[in-house]
Order: C-alpha cells, then structure tokens, then sequence
C-alpha cells in the first residue's frame, strides 16, 4: 500500500485533518506511526463506537500502531459511574470487549489505562510544563470535551486538570496522530498550540463526525444533539434486539427535503455506519410500491431519497434492518464472553442507572 492509498484510507469518511500536508508527510517517512484515541469509561457503548472501531481498524490497516486509551482518571474527575474508580475500570473492561467484538484487530491496536502514565514523575513535569502555557480561560473553553460548562469548574476545580491531563497524555505517549471526535476538537487544538510553544512534536489531529441522536442533529450545535447513552431513546445501543433497533428507528427524525442531509439520523447512520461495514444498503418493501432494491453507494441513496422515489418508512425500515446486521456480531461475541457485559451491568444497576 503506497502513501497516497493510506492516506485514503486514514481519511475515509474524516471531517477534518489538521493538517493534510502534516498527515501526508508522516505516511511518506514512517512505516508505522503512532496514533491514539481516548475513551472515558462510562457505560453501555452506543452506536457510534462503530464508526469509531472502523476508524481504528483503518488506522490499523494504514500501518499506524493504535493506542486506545482508558481515561480511568479523567472519569473518575468527570464524576463518570458514581466517581467509583473502580467501577471505571470495570467499564474499561467491558469496552475493550466491545472493540473486539466490532472488529477491532489484535494486532496493531494497544489498551493502555490512563493510570499507566499517572505512575510517572515526567507525567506530572509534562502537565506542569502543558499548564504553564496554558491560559486559565482557555482551559475553561475546552471544557467542552468532557461536556461541561465553564460553570463546572466554580463547584469543583479538578474539571479544570482535565483539558490539561488530556493534552498531556498525547505527548507522554509520544504519539504521531491524536483521532477523536469532532466534540474532542478543543483538545487536539490545545495540544498543537502547546507543542508549538514548548518546542515539542506536535501531534496531527484527525477528526469523525459526531453522529446526530435519533431526534435529529442541530448544525448549529452539533455535539449537544450527538447520540448519547444518556438518552436511550434517541440513541442505538450496541446490544439492542433487532425488535428494539426497528421500534427505535421508526420514530427516528428523517426529513426527506434536500439539504438536510446533515441533520438526519437515518441518513447519517448509512453513511457512517452501513455502508463502511456493509457496503450496500438493502431495502425489502411490497412490490406495490416498487419491489426490493438495493443500494451499493451513499451516493444513490442520497439521490433516490432526497428526489421523493424512495419513502422514509421504507428508508428507516432498511436502515434498522442494516444496523442490526452491523451489531450482529455484538451479540455472538457477547453470548462466548459474557463476564465484563455482565459485571458493568451490575455496576449500572446499582447505580439506579440501568
């Protein structure tokens, strides 16, 4: 595989590099990069963890060694699963699973815990270093990424080590490209700017979507409308039933008028999630209303839905019937090793969060 069919293949389906010429250049002088993306431990994974296990793979398949990376401690400041530390990490457990059950590849792909590089003293000389060229109000903007408000830190100061700790962990390990998604922006940012400043590597920032909750997306804001597990019925469990994945998807938000491409679920879940997995969508509707068809590209689906030939019911019942077939290995792997699915339940229960 030469440098451009990598680079062809980092950037599937990316909304932003920064920067192209940065990405080129590494994949023309390194056989195998580094890259990293970190997680917070925090409950049940959604669907959008499947773009994100097809991104990794991609990285993986490009020639990159892959961290994926549990933020056990920046959890634990997020006051993530009862601000139990090990209640975090059990969920670390579970989510290494699920990464393994959406394909992610044994080789080339690393778990490390955040606690790994909190052991070290050159950690914390990294963080004072990060910190001290660091303003206060902008550590308080990329508050964003751990879905706080600047308010936050008035109640309690450790959400304002976060965006530090964050940026700091992508120089300790020493990474070539930080991948995240587009609500992770500002600490990719925060990280460039300080790697500039103190002279250090500074890492390539590779960007996904955010994939809209099943109410719809907001243009304008679209990290507060992105699935989340914190409201079940705008979002796609990894483990739902076929049953559950259909019910959910027909009250899905899906406005067949052009331009609103952006703001659909429906549509969105076909670009991002069945056509990288699948590549082809299949619709079984009566022949009345023109029989099977089968799209092999976004493109002509885009097409046939927003020129009125295709109807949304017969759109969300094709896309439920996709997703399903995506997360159908969820629930054979999870059927083998049932032990950390089980044991974060439990967690989640006693939560009164289940």
């Amino acid at each position: 595989m030469n440098a451009d069919e990598r680079y062809a293949l980092v950037t599937r389906n990316a909304e932003e590099v920064v920067t192209e010429e940065e990405l080129r250049e590494i994949l023309r002088t390194k056989e195998h990069p580094s890259a990293y993306i970190g997680f917070e431990p925090s409950g049940l994974v959604h669907l959008g963890w499947v773009l994100v296990a097809s991104k990794i793979r991609d990285l993986a398949d490009a020639g990159f060694k892959v961290i994926v990376f549990w933020a056990d401690w920046h959890a634990y400041i997020n006051d993530k699963l009862g601000g139990d530390i090990e209640n975090i990490r059990i969920c670390a457990r579970y989510m290494e699973d699920c990464f393994r059950a959406l394909g992610v590849p044994e080789d080339g792909v690393e778990f490390r815990y955040a606690s790994d590089l909190l052991d070290g003293i050159g950690y914390w000389e990294k963080v004072i270093k990060v910190a001290k060229i660091t303003s206060l109000q902008r550590v308080k903007r990329a508050m964003t990424i751990m879905g706080r408000s600047e308010d936050d830190a008035e109640i309690d100061s450790s959400k304002l080590f976060y965006p530090i700790l964050q940026a700091t962990d992508i120089f300790d390990l020493e990474v070539d490209l930080s991948y995240a998604g587009m609500d992770q922006r500002r600490a990719n940012m925060l990280a460039r700017d300080a790697a500039d400043k103190l002279g250090w590597k500074k890492p390539i920032a590779l960007h996904t979507p955010l994939l809209p909750g099943l109410a719809g997306g907001d243009r304008m804001n679209p990290a507060a409308s992105k699935m989340s597990k914190s409201n079940p019925d705008s979002s796609i469990n990894i483990h739902d039933s076929a049953e559950e994945v259909g019910r959910k998807m027909k009250k899905a938000f899906c406005p067949p008028e052009a331009g609103t491409e952006d703001v659909n679920p429906v549509m969105m879940l076909c670009k991002y999630i069945i056509f990288p997995r699948l590549g082809k969508l299949d619709i079984s509707r009566p022949e009345k209303f023109g029989g099977p068809v089968s799209f092999t590209d976004y493109e002509s689906l885009s097409k046939a839905y927003f020129s009125g030939d295709l109807h949304p019911m017969d759109l969300k019942k094709g896309t439920a019937d996709g997703i399903s077939k995506c997360i159908e290995p969820v629930d054979a792997y999870f059927k083998k090793k049932p032990e950390n699915l089980e044991a974060v339940r439990e967690v989640l229960r006693k939560l009164n969060k289940l």
